[in-house]
C-alpha cells in the first residue's frame, strides 16, 4: 500500500477517534423519549447506570440510575459553566463537567445547587409516575437559557 495512503487513513482514523472521544457531535444520543402533550416521558426500564443524554428541542439533559437504584436527572449544563456549552460526561460513578473538570457523584445529582454558587449539574425537576420518569415541558423550558 502507498505510504501516503496509509498516512491519510491513519489521520482519518485518528480524527474519527477524537470525534467520538471529545464529543464533537455533542453529548446527545438517540434514546426513547415519549412526547405526551405538556410532558415528556422516559420509560424507567430503559434507564440504567450508564448516563443517557437527551435533546428536547435544543434543551439537553441526562438521566442515569445511581448505584442505589434511584433515577437521577439534570440539565447537561451546569449552573456556572453552561456558557461554555460543554456539558458532562460519565466516569464510573461520577458525572464530570467537561469545562472545569469537577466531579459529582451520581448519587448526589438531582438537587438544586445547595451552595447557590459554583459548578453543579443544573437542576431539572422530574417525577416517577408508574413505569415512567415524567418531566414537564415547562421544567425543560426553565433551563433553555443554558443552551441559547
Amino acid at each position: 500500500m502507498d505510504k501516503k495512503l496509509l498516512i491519510g487513513v491513519g489521520v482519518l482514523v485518528l480524527l474519527g477517534v477524537m470525534y467520538l472521544m471529545f464529543g464533537l457531535t455533542g453529548n446527545v444520543v438517540a434514546a426513547e423519549m415519549i412526547d405526551d402533550g405538556d410532558f415528556i416521558k422516559i420509560p424507567l426500564d430503559g434507564i440504567g447506570e450508564s448516563a443517557q443524554f437527551f435533546d428536547y428541542d435544543g434543551i439537553e439533559f441526562f438521566v442515569v440510575r445511581s448505584e442505589d437504584g434511584f433515577v437521577k436527572i439534570a440539565f447537561d449544563a451546569c449552573d456556572v459553566c453552561y456558557g461554555a456549552k460543554k456539558g458532562y460526561r460519565q466516569e464510573g460513578e461520577d458525572m464530570v463537567c467537561n469545562n472545569c473538570g469537577n466531579h459529582y457523584k451520581i448519587s448526589g445529582i438531582g438537587t438544586a445547587n445547595l451552595s447557590g454558587s459554583g459548578c453543579w449539574p443544573g437542576y431539572l425537576s422530574a417525577e416517577v409516575e408508574g413505569d415512567y420518569l415524567v418531566i414537564t415541558k415547562l421544567s425543560l423550558e426553565s433551563g433553555r437559557y443554558r443552551f441559547g
